[in-house]
């Protein structure tokens, strides 16, 4: 297994990706990425991606899974096993300091109410690690 520093893929805040277009995209840039990194760290075959997918990133896991194979066909992960991990939106009230879940970008703190939260996690796509030959 080996993890990708600087495999962080991130879009604006308040990106909206509502359509399959977009997770292909995704899954495109994931694919450049694991040939940049074959080259670099010198392996021929991936057999399994995990994914960390943010709950504000905007990003559809199903829309991956469906689009993952179609993208990866005759790359170095072709036929690779694609894993999700969901990663909690968490955020820093501005006003209280504490802590908050987040199910959106724009949840009030769930404490004090206050508009003001910085999101701290949850709104990217990472690639975790990486299983290959």
């Amino acid at each position: 297994m080996t993890n990708l520093p600087g495999a962080d893929l991130h879009w604006p805040e308040g990106c909206m990706a509502g359509t399959a277009m977009h997770e292909l995209s995704l899954l495109e840039n994931v694919r450049e990425i694991l040939e940049n990194h074959a080259v670099s760290q010198k392996f021929s075959k991936v057999s399994q991606v995990t994914l960390e997918i943010g709950k504000l990133s905007s990003v559809e896991p199903d829309a991956l899974r469906f689009g993952f194979d179609v993208v990866m066909k005759d790359s170095l992960a072709e036929n690779a096993e694609l894993i999700i991990s969901d990663i909690a939106g968490l955020g820093i009230c501005q006003q209280c300091g504490l802590e908050v879940e987040l199910e959106t970008s724009h949840d009030p703190c769930s404490y004090c109410g206050s508009p003001r939260v910085k999101i701290v996690q949850g709104a990217d796509m990472k690639i975790k690690d990486l299983i290959v030959i």
